[in-house]
Protein backbone atom coordinates (compact mmCIF):
# COMPACT_ATOMS: atom_id res chain seq x y z
CA UNK A 1 0.00 0.00 0.00
CA UNK A 2 1.55 3.32 -1.22
CA UNK A 3 2.32 5.78 2.11
CA UNK A 4 3.21 9.31 1.77
CA UNK A 5 5.87 11.57 2.50
CA UNK A 6 5.30 14.99 3.09
CA UNK A 7 8.88 17.02 2.82
CA UNK A 8 9.85 20.36 3.67
CA UNK A 9 8.35 20.77 7.15
CA UNK A 10 10.13 24.01 9.33
CA UNK A 11 6.94 25.13 11.47
CA UNK A 12 5.07 24.30 14.11
CA UNK A 13 1.86 24.69 12.37
CA UNK A 14 2.87 21.87 9.77
CA UNK A 15 3.75 19.26 12.49
CA UNK A 16 -0.04 20.30 13.76
CA UNK A 17 -1.01 19.49 9.88
CA UNK A 18 1.02 16.41 9.78
CA UNK A 19 -1.05 14.90 12.93
CA UNK A 20 -4.20 15.98 11.69
CA UNK A 21 -3.75 14.33 8.21
CA UNK A 22 -1.81 11.40 9.34
CA UNK A 23 0.49 11.02 6.13
CA UNK A 24 3.32 8.38 6.55
CA UNK A 25 6.49 10.15 6.82
CA UNK A 26 7.80 13.90 7.35
CA UNK A 27 11.00 15.15 5.84
CA UNK A 28 13.25 17.86 7.51
CA UNK A 29 15.91 19.21 5.53
CA UNK A 30 18.71 19.71 6.66
CA UNK A 31 20.48 21.57 3.66
CA UNK A 32 21.44 25.04 4.41
CA UNK A 33 20.77 26.54 0.62
CA UNK A 34 17.29 25.15 0.60
CA UNK A 35 14.53 27.36 1.46
CA UNK A 36 12.85 24.43 3.67
CA UNK A 37 16.25 24.41 5.42
CA UNK A 38 15.75 23.79 9.61
CA UNK A 39 18.30 23.23 12.16
CA UNK A 40 18.86 19.87 14.04
CA UNK A 41 17.84 21.80 17.00
CA UNK A 42 14.45 23.28 15.45
CA UNK A 43 13.81 19.86 14.05
CA UNK A 44 14.51 18.76 17.24
CA UNK A 45 11.53 20.84 18.92
CA UNK A 46 9.14 19.76 15.81
CA UNK A 47 9.79 16.16 16.37
CA UNK A 48 8.76 16.48 20.07
CA UNK A 49 5.13 17.40 18.64
CA UNK A 50 4.88 14.86 15.38
CA UNK A 51 3.01 11.79 16.63
CA UNK A 52 5.15 9.03 17.12
CA UNK A 53 3.03 6.75 14.11
CA UNK A 54 4.52 9.45 11.46
CA UNK A 55 7.75 8.89 10.95
CA UNK A 56 10.30 11.78 10.40
CA UNK A 57 13.19 11.70 7.79
CA UNK A 58 16.01 13.88 7.28
CA UNK A 59 17.25 15.21 3.77
CA UNK A 60 20.89 15.76 3.46
CA UNK A 61 23.01 16.95 0.85
CA UNK A 62 26.77 15.73 0.93
CA UNK A 63 26.68 16.09 4.64
CA UNK A 64 29.42 14.58 6.47
CA UNK A 65 28.54 11.51 7.92
CA UNK A 66 28.92 12.17 10.95
CA UNK A 67 26.70 15.40 11.07
CA UNK A 68 24.03 12.87 9.65
CA UNK A 69 24.59 9.97 12.01
CA UNK A 70 24.73 12.16 15.43
CA UNK A 71 20.95 13.75 13.71
CA UNK A 72 19.76 10.14 13.85
CA UNK A 73 21.37 8.98 16.78
CA UNK A 74 20.13 11.92 18.87
CA UNK A 75 16.75 10.81 17.40
CA UNK A 76 16.03 13.72 15.68
CA UNK A 77 15.24 11.36 12.60
CA UNK A 78 14.43 7.75 12.30
CA UNK A 79 15.85 7.57 8.59
CA UNK A 80 17.81 9.36 6.56
CA UNK A 81 17.51 10.63 2.78
CA UNK A 82 20.88 11.25 0.83
CA UNK A 83 20.20 13.81 -2.04
CA UNK A 84 23.75 14.48 -3.13
CA UNK A 85 25.89 12.69 -5.13
CA UNK A 86 26.85 10.10 -1.80
CA UNK A 87 28.00 6.72 -3.07
CA UNK A 88 28.14 3.81 -2.13
CA UNK A 89 31.47 3.98 0.02
CA UNK A 90 29.65 7.37 1.68
CA UNK A 91 26.87 4.91 2.53
CA UNK A 92 29.11 1.94 3.43
CA UNK A 93 30.75 4.25 6.12
CA UNK A 94 27.13 5.94 7.44
CA UNK A 95 25.97 2.53 8.55
CA UNK A 96 29.28 1.92 10.58
CA UNK A 97 28.00 5.05 12.42
CA UNK A 98 24.06 4.73 12.11
CA UNK A 99 21.58 1.86 12.48
CA UNK A 100 19.25 4.11 10.75
CA UNK A 101 17.60 3.27 7.27
CA UNK A 102 19.09 5.25 4.46
CA UNK A 103 17.21 6.31 1.32
CA UNK A 104 19.48 7.20 -1.51
CA UNK A 105 18.03 9.41 -3.99
CA UNK A 106 18.50 9.38 -7.98
CA UNK A 107 17.79 11.88 -10.05
CA UNK A 108 16.21 9.87 -13.05
CA UNK A 109 17.41 10.94 -16.97
CA UNK A 110 17.82 7.65 -18.77
CA UNK A 111 17.72 3.54 -18.07
CA UNK A 112 21.23 4.23 -16.89
CA UNK A 113 19.77 5.93 -13.59
CA UNK A 114 17.03 3.20 -13.08
CA UNK A 115 20.08 0.54 -12.76
CA UNK A 116 22.00 2.56 -10.75
CA UNK A 117 19.31 2.84 -8.51
CA UNK A 118 18.53 -1.22 -8.65
CA UNK A 119 22.19 -2.01 -7.63
CA UNK A 120 22.32 0.41 -4.94
CA UNK A 121 23.09 -0.96 -1.36
CA UNK A 122 20.37 1.90 0.17
CA UNK A 123 17.83 0.19 2.57
CA UNK A 124 15.01 2.47 -0.21
CA UNK A 125 15.63 4.29 -3.07
CA UNK A 126 13.64 7.69 -4.35
CA UNK A 127 13.27 8.48 -7.88
CA UNK A 128 12.96 12.38 -8.64
CA UNK A 129 13.67 14.56 -11.46
CA UNK A 130 16.19 16.97 -9.79
CA UNK A 131 16.33 19.02 -6.82
CA UNK A 132 13.23 20.79 -6.13
CA UNK A 133 12.31 21.24 -10.12
CA UNK A 134 8.73 20.59 -9.64
CA UNK A 135 8.62 18.52 -12.73
CA UNK A 136 7.93 15.05 -13.23
CA UNK A 137 10.57 12.55 -15.52
CA UNK A 138 9.41 10.00 -17.90
CA UNK A 139 7.64 7.40 -15.70
CA UNK A 140 7.71 4.80 -18.31
CA UNK A 141 11.52 4.25 -17.14
CA UNK A 142 9.99 2.58 -14.14
CA UNK A 143 9.11 0.11 -15.86
CA UNK A 144 11.58 -2.49 -15.42
CA UNK A 145 12.74 -1.69 -12.14
CA UNK A 146 13.19 -4.53 -9.85
CA UNK A 147 12.76 -3.04 -6.76
CA UNK A 148 10.70 -1.14 -3.71
CA UNK A 149 11.14 2.92 -4.21
CA UNK A 150 9.78 6.04 -3.35
CA UNK A 151 8.51 8.57 -5.96
CA UNK A 152 9.06 11.89 -6.24
CA UNK A 153 9.26 15.37 -8.81
CA UNK A 154 6.04 16.71 -9.79
CA UNK A 155 3.64 15.20 -8.21
CA UNK A 156 0.44 16.80 -6.88
CA UNK A 157 -2.62 15.91 -6.32
CA UNK A 158 -4.17 15.95 -10.25
CA UNK A 159 -1.72 13.39 -10.93
CA UNK A 160 -0.56 11.16 -7.36
CA UNK A 161 -3.73 9.05 -7.95
CA UNK A 162 -2.30 8.13 -11.65
CA UNK A 163 0.90 7.48 -10.51
CA UNK A 164 0.22 5.07 -7.56
CA UNK A 165 -2.12 3.08 -9.72
CA UNK A 166 -0.04 2.40 -12.64
CA UNK A 167 3.72 2.26 -10.96
CA UNK A 168 2.37 1.10 -6.63
CA UNK A 169 5.66 2.81 -5.13
CA UNK A 170 5.96 2.25 -1.89
CA UNK A 171 5.68 5.80 -1.15
CA UNK A 172 5.22 9.08 -2.78
CA UNK A 173 7.03 12.34 -1.71
CA UNK A 174 5.91 15.56 -2.70
CA UNK A 175 6.99 19.17 -1.23
CA UNK A 176 6.12 22.61 -2.94
CA UNK A 177 2.94 21.02 -4.53
CA UNK A 178 1.58 21.45 -1.34
CA UNK A 179 2.51 24.66 -0.67
CA UNK A 180 1.05 28.40 -0.84
CA UNK A 181 3.78 31.09 -0.86
CA UNK A 182 6.63 29.00 -0.15
CA UNK A 183 4.97 27.43 3.38
CA UNK A 184 2.96 24.31 3.78
CA UNK A 185 -0.76 24.92 2.98
CA UNK A 186 -3.37 22.34 4.94
CA UNK A 187 -5.96 21.98 2.24
CA UNK A 188 -3.53 21.00 -0.52
CA UNK A 189 -1.70 18.47 2.11
CA UNK A 190 -5.11 17.00 2.38
CA UNK A 191 -5.90 17.24 -1.12
CA UNK A 192 -2.83 15.06 -1.83
CA UNK A 193 -3.45 13.09 0.57
CA UNK A 194 -6.60 11.85 -0.29
CA UNK A 195 -5.70 11.49 -4.13
CA UNK A 196 -2.88 8.62 -2.42
CA UNK A 197 -6.22 7.30 -0.53
CA UNK A 198 -8.42 6.51 -3.06
CA UNK A 199 -6.06 5.29 -5.59
CA UNK A 200 -4.89 2.66 -3.41
CA UNK A 201 -8.33 1.74 -2.52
Amino acid sequence: MTEVKICGMRRLEDIHYANELRPDMIGFVFWRPSKRYVSADDASELRLSLDTEITPVGVFVDEDPRVVADIAERGIVDMVQLHGVEDEEYIHGLRRLTDAPIIRTFCVRSEEDLVKASESSADMVLLDNGKGTGQTFDWTLMRDLRRDFILSGGLSASNVGDAVRRFHPHAVDVSSAVETDGFKDRSKMEQFINAVRSARS
